[in-house]
């Protein structure tokens, strides 16, 4: 069955609010998506970043794909990623490798009549969630409401959110708003935590060893997750997990942070590492060293490769890509009860809503 010329659509959504992190601040999301055709089917894929991610997907990789055999993925792959030697695979070339190689699963999938969990093979029927935002933008009282309607509206028994104002400059805030996080949830939930990078080791080690009084589990990106010999001290030393990847573009990448000991849990972006091809190849990696991994943002992307996933942990439930994907898909996952179920239809199960979705195109 031979892959007809792939499509490419661009959308830039606001936010509900301001937002931001320890280390960048942002109005808008951009979602870049694939489609691609063979025979009476169709498969969607996307990613989220600049909209020179469809520049590469249309005027590169789409023609590259063309004319060749639908089921044939891994030597599709590994033709755009050799295509892409002098452009550089890392960021925007990766998210555009990503979304179309997740749109020729779902293709492959829908082809042969199958949900493309039970295409991939699930090791598990349900998936767990974790309620992520809280942003540094919001105040004390949004916090709150948004932390309570997951945890005692949803019950997904575990969120997180952002600290590090200010480049690590505002510690003593990034603690009270911990604080305020946990009277939110109560003390049964699992409180995570997200810096960004956003501190130096010395400022992540004070402030580690603050959120031990608020039974905070997971310290994601204390220092830049470039910093592999920082995220190794900080491992060995604080008492809660430190997790780290979502800026993985590639393999090799998610091998240096595993053989440097660096994590606890390895973070896992299907929209950025080269789609579910290497999502599933890096979760391997992770299983053969004995580490979990967890799929970083775009919940409804991640589902059913997640739950082929043995030691997968969990899914991020972001609260910006879910504003998306709930309003441009039909099939949008529920998340209530703390766990997601790969759909059962067809392919990824999600169907894109045009008409939602095009007051939003750019491109």
């Amino acid at each position: 069955m031979k892959l007809r010329r792939p499509s490419v659509s661009v959308y830039t959504v606001p936010t509900d609010g301001p937002e931001a992190d320890g280390t960048l601040a942002w109005d808008s999301t951009t979602m870049v998506i694939a489609e691609v055709a063979a025979g009476d089917a169709t498969g969607t894929g996307w990613t989220y970043g600049p909209a020179a991610v469809g520049l590469m997907l249309g005027e590169h990789l789409a023609p590259l794909v063309e004319g060749h055999d639908a089921l044939d993925i891994p030597a599709l792959h590994d033709a755009m990623c050799r295509s892409v030697r002098n452009a550089g695979r890392p960021g925007i070339t990766a998210c555009a490798i990503s979304a179309l190689d997740i749109a020729l699963w779902d293709l492959k999938a829908r082809l042969l009549g199958l949900p493309l969990v039970s295409l991939l093979g699930a090791a598990r029927t349900h998936v767990s969630v974790y309620g992520s935002g809280g942003f540094t933008t919001y105040h004390d009282r949004r916090l709150a409401e948004q932390l309570s309607d997951w945890v005692h509206g949803q019950h997904i028994p575990r969120v997180k959110i952002k600290i590090g104002g200010d480049w690590g400059h505002e510690a003593l805030w990034d603690l009270s708003r911990v604080r305020t996080a946990r009277r939110a949830i109560g003390p049964e939930a699992e409180l995570y935590v997200d810096a960004n990078g956003a501190y130096s080791r010395k400022q992540a080690l004070r402030v580690g060893d603050g959120l031990t009084e608020y039974g905070v589990s997971w310290f994601e990106e204390p220092v830049s997750s470039d910093d592999l010999i920082g995220l190794r001290l900080l491992r060995d030393t604080l008492p809660c997990e430190v997790t780290a990847g979502e800026y993985g573009y590639d393999p090799p990448y998610f091998a240096r942070m595993i053989t440097a000991g660096a994590v606890d849990c390895l973070q896992i972006d299907a929209t950025r590492c080269g789609g579910i091809t290497d999502f599933l190849r890096i979760a391997a990696l992770a299983h053969a060293h004995g580490l979990e991994v967890s799929a970083h943002c775009a919940p409804n992307a991640h589902a059913a490769a997640a739950a082929a996933v043995p030691n997968l942990r969990h899914i991020e439930w972001f609260h910006d890509h879910v504003r998306i994907e709930s309003l441009f898909f039909d099939g949008a996952l529920d998340p209530t009860g703390g766990t997601v179920q790969p759909e059962q239809g067809p392919g990824h199960g999600l169907t894109l809503r045009r008409a939602e979705a095009e007051q939003f195109r750019v491109a």
